[in-house]
């Protein structure tokens, strides 16, 4: 009598693919009903100060005196306006708050050790967290950058003190506020993954894109340099640079610098997260 023997099962798991972590990740940030109000809040904070200059300069038009008006005009001052500093500080904390909430919040929840159970490649999970941010971000600041320049134009145009889409400068300022949004963004989520804290990382992201370049002197040839490689910085070159007769910097420093400073910014923050969760413990 002979006996079959059943031959061995071998289980084969799936590979995760990389575009089903991006998926999971889209999914994973608009679950949560804080990620469109956080957004909202923050575009309507950001198109406020930017329509509330607008509008200050329209309602007090006529109290400027007529050198005063032609100034504005031919200066293009209107640029300012359509993304202002005060505008530029709420975006970034905004972006580097909800960077950084972004993966403390699985840190506080213990979603993350789920995350890196389902898949064990964190690096892979870190880099399409990164890649959703950075979309949603820079979507968000297209979005706001041109909110912002429609409302105000349409506030400036009744004085005739407006700029156009084509006009020089116009788009550098746009492109460079909208920016502005992704790489703060991913600087807060650099800091949430190596700080894992979300006050403590909301804390040090204020002290790195928004305290340092207050401290920092443009007087001095070394602080000058510091300054110069922080975003917000690199902000005020490119959108101060699009506007005719800058004053003249006592260390100055080239428009393509700025650029380079958004772009190296961005890429060593989402190198940093994927280090980091790569590197440490759960």
């Amino acid at each position: 009598m002979t006996t079959a023997t059943a031959a061995p099962v071998t289980r084969v798991e799936a590979r995760v693919r990389f575009t089903d972590l991006i998926a999971a990740e889209w999914l994973k940030t608009w679950s949560l009903r804080s990620t469109p109000w956080l957004y909202a809040v923050a575009a309507l904070a950001v198109v406020a100060f930017n329509a509330g200059t607008a509008y200050d300069h329209y309602k007090y038009w006529y109290q400027y005196d007529k050198g005063s008006q032609e100034f504005f005009v031919s200066h293009r001052l209107a640029l300012v306006d359509a993304f202002t500093n005060n505008s530029a500080l709420v975006l970034v904390l905004a972006l580097a708050a909800i960077g950084a909430v972004s993966v403390t919040g699985e840190y506080a929840t213990g979603l993350i050790r789920t995350t890196f159970a389902a898949v064990p490649a964190r690096r892979s999970v870190m880099a399409a967290k990164a890649l959703v941010l950075a979309a949603v971000a820079t979507a968000f600041g297209v979005l706001v950058a041109a909110v912002s320049f429609a409302s105000t134009w349409a506030i400036l145009s009744g004085r005739g003190a407006e700029v156009a889409l084509g006009d020089p400068g116009t788009f550098q300022v746009l492109a460079a506020s909208a920016l502005l949004a992704p790489v703060a963004a991913l600087t807060g989520f650099a800091l949430g993954t190596v700080v894992r804290h979300t006050g403590t990382s909301v804390v040090a992201c204020v002290v790195v894109l928004l305290l340092l370049p207050m401290v920092l002197s443009d007087r001095r040839h070394l602080t000058a340099v510091l300054r110069h490689t922080l975003p917000y910085s690199a902000w005020e070159r490119l959108a101060g640079g699009a506007l005719p007769r800058t004053p003249a910097e006592l260390y100055p420093w080239s428009e393509a610098g700025a650029w380079a400073v958004y772009v190296l910014w961005a890429l060593v923050a989402a190198a940093v997260a994927v280090c980091a969760v790569h590197r440490r413990d759960q």
